[in-house]
């Protein structure tokens, strides 16, 4: 696999990241619809953001979504964006939504996320390792 690297003024960086966020009460409600809906929110979200989402894809109560970040973005200002809006704008367009989730959120409050890499990180820590001048 080719190993990807974005560019910048002064910087060359490679930031790839999984996100994964659940619907509170793990309630099942990302039905096709919903789920097509949130996939376009996100990506209208991730572009006003300068972000890349590589994919995304939902359960009935979760979703995953792969993305490069530039090095100056915030990552939990997106990741609150994404979850602030994306509630919001299900619960306006889906009213039923809205009903089944009687606590008045619609994500649960904890996520994940981690690094992606393209390459080990045992390899990556052998690399520095060989770098010394002893």
């Amino acid at each position: 696999m080719k190993y990807t690297i974005d560019k910048g003024c002064h910087s060359i960086y490679s930031l790839r990241f999984h996100y994964v966020c659940c619907v509170k009460y793990r309630h099942k409600a990302l039905t096709p619809e919903v789920s097509k809906y949130l996939k376009e929110t996100n990506k209208n979200i991730a572009d006003k953001f300068g972000i890349q989402i590589i994919e995304q894809e939902t359960d009935v109560d979760h979703i995953h979504i792969i993305f490069a970040s530039k090095p100056a973005v915030q990552l939990s200002e997106f990741i609150n964006t994404l979850k602030s809006t994306t509630a919001r704008l299900i619960f306006r367009d889906y009213p039923d939504v809205k009903k089944q989730l009687w606590g008045g959120s619609f994500w649960s409050p904890s996520y994940f996320l981690s690094t992606v890499g393209e390459v080990k990180l045992e390899d990556v820590k052998k690399y520095v390792q060989s770098q010394g001048n002893a």
